[in-house]
């Protein structure tokens, strides 16, 4: 089996050039860690099992364990209002919205980058450039004085804002800075000591430039495409091994008990046919059976896939430090990763 995926992987590879990192695990058992294409294209630094890549949105899912974490505590609870938990004034907001329905997308507010309606997310920099955008409070003149999207509850709509606002929540019921936070109660109680939310001008050892490839050969790093520094709903680095301990952490119930972890990994809304969004979290199922719960992202630079199959503890983890690649590769490795026959269990 461990043959096969890699073949895959590697055929995958050559076709579509793939840059980055393919880790599958099964419990103790590491079946694949495979990586390609360069880290630094310029000083020609191989991409390796402990480069740090961005992940885009595949973090929303740390931000959801942080609010886990604090209804928890008892600070807040998943039906608690918006404006109970935060004191930041949103003059056209409905003041029905929850803790809930920011999680699981169906706030109905407005989004700072509206996939619905917009194709380039360097655009947004145009008027508010990338270089001022250092904390959660700086993304709110985007979009804290827009109309309301939708009703509240009426439609799923993959909204960042939302989760820019629980991060703000975790910020003003923790007292601590979002990434701060996160940082200290995930990913050091996971073991993910190589993560964390690097600003682009002070970045660390063993990160992946994020790579921008234009049709005529061209390149540029992403370093103008996006925020100095990543928070809530997304921009975090992660090693694909550590990315793997999270799936564990989370699993085990070492970041929020097993009551809260399942509230977090329950399909709250239907997305389309046998897809749903838990909390922070993609779910599919199958003949009505959870098949696999994952996380993805994509920014100029970056693609990001990983997923936990329940049925047999897979873990599967791929970064990629370009802005197309990691698709393909979670594809190729669930396909072969399907052709063996698992025993379903009910949820």
């Amino acid at each position: 089996m461990k043959l096969n995926i890699i073949d895959r992987i590697e055929n995958l590879q050559s076709n579509n050039q793939f840059s980055g990192t393919a880790f599958v695990k099964n419990e103790d058992q590491v079946l694949v860690d495979v990586s390609y294409g360069f880290a630094n294209r310029s000083e020609q630094i191989k991409n390796q099992t402990e480069t740090r890549y961005g992940i885009a949105s595949g973090c929303k899912l740390f931000t959801s364990i942080a609010i886990c974490q604090l209804v928890e505590e008892g600070k807040i609870s998943f039906d608690s209002t918006l404006r109970d938990c935060l004191d930041v004034k949103f003059p056209h907001f409905d003041e029905t919205i929850t803790i809930h329905r920011l999680l699981t997308h169906t706030s109905g507010i407005p989004d700072y980058f509206d996939e619905e309606v917009m194709d380039d997310f360097e655009d947004l920099w145009i008027k508010n450039p990338m270089y001022h955008i250092r904390c959660l409070k700086d993304f709110l003149p985007l979009f804290q004085n827009e109309n309301m999207k939708s009703a509240v509850g009426e439609r799923f709509h993959y909204n960042n804002a939302g989760y820019i606002l629980l991060g703000l929540v975790v910020e003003q019921a923790s007292g601590f800075a979002f990434t701060d936070y996160v940082e200290k109660r995930i990913f050091k109680k996971a073991g993910m000591l190589d993560s964390g939310y690097f600003a682009f001008d002070s970045l660390p050892e063993r990160i992946a430039l994020g790579y921008i490839d234009n049709s005529d050969g061209t390149w540029k790093t992403n370093i103008y495409s996006l925020p100095v520094r990543g928070g809530s709903d997304g921009g975090a680095f992660v090693t694909a091994t550590d990315m793997g301990r999270f799936w564990e952490a989370l699993m085990n119930h070492q970041l929020i008990n097993k009551s809260i972890t399942n509230q977090l990994l329950t399909a709250h809304t239907e997305v389309k046919e046998d897809s749903f969004y838990g909390y922070g979290v993609w779910i599919e199922k199958h003949e009505n059976l959870i098949s696999k719960y994952h996380v993805m992202g994509y920014d100029p630079g970056v693609s990001f896939h990983s997923a936990y199959f329940p049925n047999s503890s897979f873990k599967v983890v791929v970064c990629s430090n370009k802005s197309r690649g990691a698709f393909d590769i979670m594809k190729g490795i669930e396909e072969e990763l399907s052709k063996i026959t698992f025993n379903k269990t009910s949820i």
